[in-house]
């Protein structure tokens, strides 16, 4: 009886040892290496953080790994996959953008043209405009509702398309790549990846939600949302009934943009740049409509743009630092040597 009964609990040591076994391999952290050839932590390994174990978590409200290549100390950190409307790099609501100097201004445009955010001399991002103006109005309220982008003899777009009524059940995103339409599957992590992979789209959510990397170039977080009723109210939109105007809430990471970078949000990269915006006012309009505004989603034909299919950066012309993890929400800098103003 005796044997029998060690066994037993053998086996019931032996079943919770395997039970534990599974659960902390769960949660064992990946390791992540930094592939920027102009990074300081060139092919350092690097352990994901207890918080944020996954690159890839099941849960797509859960935080993910990624890697810092621009963290001094070469660290794996925590993000968020969708933008983060209040950090550097966005561009959300009508619009609103946070400038890579950490100011909060408005661009207005105008609805149904297109503007340059970035033209550097390998990267263009173009936005197109959507909006109306209610009768009384000097100027139109406008939303992105399209992006383009231009890398070398590429080019990529995304847009929200047209709803009368928003359905949060319905995917409102649509994708092309050198001028024909691409479909990417609905569902959390799906994803599409071009011929030359240098160029990955994965959705972020099941639907209208998706993150898009030009690999060692950029990364564009990105949702589509609607105009609410209260935002319709709060601001006096007068949004018509056959339009929800769905557009899209953008959040940028640069990865070694030039001194030369220009654009409405591009601009705000350059290391002597002095914005406009006025501080201390509600909302800090800029101009610059006329210099860059641009024929179509995926020119770039504008008075200040620099962009070429040619264009290549050197170590010389690229900027050591982009702060577009940076969270604005908080008084602090997170050791980043830079202030966020308001």
């Amino acid at each position: 009886m005796k044997t029998l009964g060690s066994n037993s609990s053998l086996i019931h040591l032996l079943l919770l040892v395997s039970v534990l076994v599974q659960i902390h391999g769960k949660n064992v952290a990946e390791r992540k290496t930094c592939f920027s050839r102009r990074s300081r932590c060139f092919l350092r390994s690097m352990t994901c953080p207890a918080q944020c174990p996954s690159s890839k978590p099941a849960d797509p409200k859960a935080k993910v790994c990624y890697v810092n290549c621009d963290s001094p100390i070469c660290k794996a950190e925590c993000k968020n996959k969708k933008p983060n409307c209040n950090a550097p790099g966005a561009a959300c609501l009508d619009p609103r953008f946070i400038g890579g100097d950490g100011i909060v201004f408005y661009f207005h445009g105008k609805s149904n043209e297109h503007f340059s955010l970035v033209s550097d001399l390998n990267l263009q991002i173009n936005a197109r405009f959507t909006g109306l103006r209610p009768e009384g109005r000097t100027r139109d309220y406008t939303w992105i509702q399209a992006i383009g982008l231009l890398f070398g003899a590429k080019t990529f777009s995304l847009e929200a398309k047209h709803a009368a009524i928003w359905d949060e059940e319905v995917d409102h995103l649509k994708f092309s790549y050198n001028g024909k339409d691409i479909v990417i599957p609905e569902g959390h992590l799906s994803s599409w990846q071009s011929p030359e992979n240098d160029l990955t789209v994965e959705r972020t959510s099941v639907k209208n939600s998706v993150l898009v990397t030009l690999s060692e170039i950029a990364e564009i977080s990105v949702n589509v949302v609607p105009v609410t009723k209260e935002d319709d109210r709060i601001h006096n939109y007068q949004i018509p009934s056959d339009d929800c105007f769905a557009h899209l809430e953008l959040q940028f990471k640069f990865y070694g943009l030039s001194y030369k970078v220009e654009g409405v949000l591009g601009r705000t990269y350059q290391p002597d740049f002095v914005n406009p915006a006025k501080l201390g006012i509600a909302m800090p309009v800029v101009g610059g409509e006329d210099k860059y505004r641009i024929p179509s989603l995926l020119s770039a034909d504008c008075y200040s743009c620099i962009f070429s299919p040619a264009g290549v950066l050197d170590q010389t012309d690229s900027l050591l630092k982009d702060f577009g993890t940076l969270d604005c929400t908080s008084r602090a800098s997170g050791g980043s040597g830079i202030v966020c103003r308001r």
